[in-house]
């Protein structure tokens, strides 16, 4: 128990996001020591002050609320994370589950799409959630239309994982509470942000990449160019996972994104056949690849945290902080491309990444990619 409350302090301090952590842990023999040592971390990649750590007591209490609740804590590296979530480069650090924990662990298969679907998308996500249910677990958002649908489809057999940009405690949106609280009986419902928390913007992406990296495929209906549903798409496909587009009309701009995907080599889907006959048992380790929507410079398997280098000088970090800063544009860059740049080894950027983003001046995103907090 100490273990993990130390664990979720760490999770829970202020710059840790999911790829620091691993870090930090490959450095450290504990989270206690990696604790031990932000204050002085943050100060190298130029902080003035200590990032806020939360005390013991707060954990504490956000632990025992949830355990109230009914849930469970679930920590990166620990027995009963999920195997295909972790392996993920950057998977949550923690995930807080009500309900059903072993169906993070069996076969599924995710549905997203739009929320202002269309009656036609909804009817068939609720059917295609239903049929689905009868081999493997239906993953999704809890969003409105689409994600609603095949939640509510997939109810009849009991076995769905709703995702939420929220606490446990917070149903986004409100109007899905009662849904969140049968799946909750029933299925489960996962959250990485703390009890409390509303969901904002850049909590989406971060829920939707935990869709994506829980499934062996996913499924898109109706999605709209350049929506959440596509990025799901896009990490599911930078993860390995099997990508399935449900055809629409041309004329309905909601039809746009599952037709894009199928045209890049997505299977097409008409009924549940279609993805057990295509679902594979492990993710691939190479998606599609053949589209600028699906430009990648590495899979998106985890790989080993380089070997931290105690002999690494100061005037070495400093000068590999500079670097990697004046690198960073708007967009963000992606990490191995930083290190072709900058001519650095592999542990030098480990160490120098994790310093600026301890001191708040980096954060990593999603995909591999880091960019300065001013830019965001």
């Amino acid at each position: 128990m100490r273990e993990k409350l130390e664990r979720l302090r760490l999770v829970r301090t202020e710059s840790v996001g999911p790829v620091t952590y691993r870090r930090l842990l490959a450095r450290f023999p504990s989270p206690a020591e990696a604790l031990d040592a932000l204050p002085a971390l943050a100060r190298a990649g130029g902080r003035a002050t200590t990032p806020r750590i939360p005390s013991a007591a707060e954990v504490e209490r956000e632990y025992a609320a949830v355990t109230r609740m009914g849930g469970q804590f679930l920590f990166l590296d620990t027995p009963g994370y999920p195997e295909f979530l972790a392996q993920l480069p950057d998977a949550p650090s923690a995930i807080a589950v009500l309900g059903d924990v072993s169906l993070l662990s069996a076969r599924s298969v995710g549905i997203v799409g739009a929320r202002n679907a269309s009656a036609n998308g909804m009817r068939f996500a609720e059917h295609l959630g239903a049929d689905l249910t009868e081999r493997l677990v239906v993953v999704s958002g809890l969003a409105r239309g689409i994600d609603a649908a095949a939640h509510t489809g997939a109810l009849r057999a009991g076995k769905t994982i709703a995702v939420i940009p929220g606490g446990l405690d917070v149903p986004y949106p409100p109007e899905n509470a009662a849904l969140q609280e049968r799946i909750a009986e029933t299925g489960a419902v996962v959250a990485e942000a703390p009890l409390g928390t509303a969901p904002l913007g850049r909590h989406f992406p971060k829920r939707n990449r935990i869709i994506a990296g829980l499934v062996l495929g996913l499924v898109v209906i109706e999605a709209a160019p350049r929506s959440g549903s596509l990025l799901t798409a896009r990490l599911a496909n930078e993860a390995g996972r099997e990508l399935f587009g449900v055809p629409g009309s041309p004329l309905d701009p909601r039809s746009k994104g599952a037709n894009d995907l199928i045209r890049q080599g997505a299977h097409l889907l008409d009924c549940a056949e279609d993805v057990f006959a295509n679902l594979p048992d492990h993710p691939a380790r190479q998606g599609l690849g053949r589209d600028p929507l699906f430009t990648r410079g590495q899979t998106g398997f985890a790989e080993p945290p380089p070997v931290w280098d105690e002999a690494m000088s100061e005037a070495e970090l400093a000068h590999a902080r500079a670097e990697i800063l004046a690198l960073l544009g708007p967009e963000g860059a992606r990490v191995d491309e930083i290190a072709c740049r900058c001519q650095l080894s592999s542990a030098v950027i480990t160490a120098a990444v994790t310093e600026l983003e301890l001191a708040g001046r980096v954060e990593t995103l999603p995909g591999n990619r880091i960019a300065r907090c001013e830019d965001l």
